[in-house]
């Protein structure tokens, strides 16, 4: 069977050899638990937010060698016959458990746990990896934007500053933080986001005037569309619009210059001219500190783009994926850990829970090693079971994954919407319940 969907391939060539030495040594089908998780919030986050949850299911149902992946597999040499029917037959059995779309995270958060054997676990390593650390650092990024704008929406419009495939995974992961809408068309048909797009400077270029720019926008789009008014002069390019589309025009876009003083002027001149429901965007190289900046402006709305699509400065999560559990000789479960200097692990199945206090806030993380950790009746179990023996039994929608976030913000100590580098809001605190 050939399959142009499998994701077998999005992996690394490491996790098939050790898939091989492991068939070889009868340790492939031991019982393991694999944990994803991250030691450190990169770029100094004062938290973390989960993506990509939804993205890593839908890729592990399509995880599947088939005859194009298996010919790969033969002609390149990678791995030996047996390997390879091995292969042919493998479909995930396991059970995956983990911090649903939208959740906040933090250092040593067990954000997603994978339990299975050997072979079927170490196998998902790389995909899973390159999903959530992506998916994360751009939802983090975009909440802190959000964040910044306060009730004003944000546009996701970054398509052009990055690889095709992630300006889809990327405006999914800012629709979940928060943003109202994104250019992108294969996100609004994959994921139902929101779409939402104008003109840029070309359109207006290709006209002999900016005048006749305008009149064929506003006649195709109607007096609601927003214009751009940056090409040439900006007073004059908002006379030119409300003259033709009088106060009815819905808005116009910046996307140069000094932003917090244009802002001001436009807004100004806009309502001499009787356009006082006429809204303000701005663009131009966005990011959450230029976003705040901007909270003294007369504006309306704000549209990222590179700043979001590259996690801000921090593209990526710094998870990592290792193994925490595995059955001994006699089948019973021991923990397992790495010790490298500066790259230490906790070994041991976890159990996460965010502790409340009397009024709802929270208070730390609380990592049981074993089973559960001690909580009472208002403190907050995290992990929610993503697959059950194979199959996927989590389905949460967007809408979900939005309101989840927006629940687990309020959460949080206030001082978690500035800014400014710090260490985590939350301490993770653990407690061995058994060996």
């Amino acid at each position: 069977m050939t399959d142009s969907r499998s994701t077998a391939l999005l992996t690394d060539h490491y996790e098939l050899t050790m898939l091989q030495a492991s068939l070889r040594d009868g340790t492939a089908d031991r019982p393991s638990v694999f944990e994803l998780f991250a030691r450190r919030l990169s770029g100094g986050r004062r938290y973390g937010v989960v993506a990509g949850v939804g993205r890593a299911l839908d890729a592990l149902a399509d995880f599947r060698f088939g005859d194009a992946e298996l010919s790969f597999l033969r002609e390149a040499q990678i791995v030996d016959a047996d390997t390879l029917d091995w292969l042919a037959d493998h479909r995930f059995s396991g059970t995956i458990w983990g911090y649903p779309d939208g959740e906040i995270y933090f250092p040593q958060s067990p954000v997603m746990i994978v339990e299975g054997t050997f072979a079927e676990c170490v196998l998902l390593e790389t995909m899973l990896l390159s999903i959530l650390n992506h998916d994360s650092a751009i939802a983090t990024a975009a909440s802190r934007m959000i964040t910044a704008a306060g009730d004003r929406p944000c546009i996701e419009m970054g398509s052009r500053r990055t690889q095709e495939q992630a300006a889809v995974a990327a405006a999914r992961a800012a629709y979940i933080a928060g943003f109202a809408a994104t250019s992108n068309l294969e996100a609004g048909r994959t994921y139902g986001i929101p779409t939402t797009g104008t003109s840029a400077h070309s359109f207006t270029l290709v006209h002999d005037s900016e005048r006749e720019a305008f009149e064929a926008q506003i006649s195709a789009l109607g007096p609601g569309t927003t214009v751009l008014v940056d090409t040439y002069d900006v007073a004059e390019a908002i006379r030119t619009a409300v003259d033709l589309a009088g106060g009815e025009l819905g808005g116009v876009r910046l996307d140069s210059g000094d932003l917090v003083s244009l802002a001001r002027s436009v807004r100004q001149q806009l309502d001499d001219l009787g356009a006082t429901k006429t809204r303000i965007t701005v663009t131009s190289d966005l990011d959450e500190y230029a976003i705040a900046a901007l909270a003294v402006a007369p504006v309306d709305g704000y549209g990222v783009g590179t700043s979001l699509v590259t996690g801000s400065g921090v593209p990526t999560s710094g998870f990592v994926y290792k193994l925490v559990s595995r059955a001994d000789d006699d089948g019973q479960m021991v923990s397992v850990a790495k010790k490298s200097a500066d790259k230490v692990s906790v070994g041991g199945r976890k159990y996460a829970m965010r502790r409340l206090g009397p009024t709802g806030r929270a208070q730390a993380e609380v990592i049981g090693i074993g089973s559960s950790p001690d909580h009472d009746a208002n403190d907050r179990p995290l992990l929610v079971e993503l697959v059950r023996d194979g199959k996927r039994v989590h389905t949460d929608s967007l809408e979900d994954a939005r309101a989840r976030l927006q629940a687990s913000l309020a959460e949080l100590p206030a001082s978690a919407r500035r800014l400014s580098k710090a260490d985590p809001v939350l301490d993770t605190i653990y407690q061995e319940m058994d060996s």
